[in-house]
């Protein structure tokens, strides 16, 4: 029984910019084998829209609380929906 796919947004704040955050994120996410996006937003936080198995994008997330060494995440809001399968990849905005 395969799983149904999922949608992980979510909005990552504290020192996350001029870190690699998206850098080290896209290869999570290659990693864990899920799809979508990750970009900094004008006010200073990383976004991120993944898609893939709970369990995958969990992982990512596990990730995400993290970040890269010099990031110092303090805040993540998150929203789970359905997924769409609208992405091929997962890439850089």
């Amino acid at each position: 029984m395969t799983e149904t796919p999922q949608r992980l947004h979510a909005i990552i704040s504290g020192r996350v910019q001029g870190v690699n955050f998206r850098y080290y994120t896209m290869l999570a996410a290659g990693e864990y084998g899920v799809t979508g996006w990750v970009r900094n937003r004008i006010e200073g936080t990383v976004e991120v829209t993944a898609e893939g198995p709970r369990p995958k994008l969990e992982r990512l997330l596990r990730f995400l609380h993290r970040g890269p060494t010099n990031a110092r995440v303090e805040d993540i809001e998150v929203e789970w929906s359905a997924a769409t399968g609208e992405f091929d990849g997962f890439n850089i905005r």
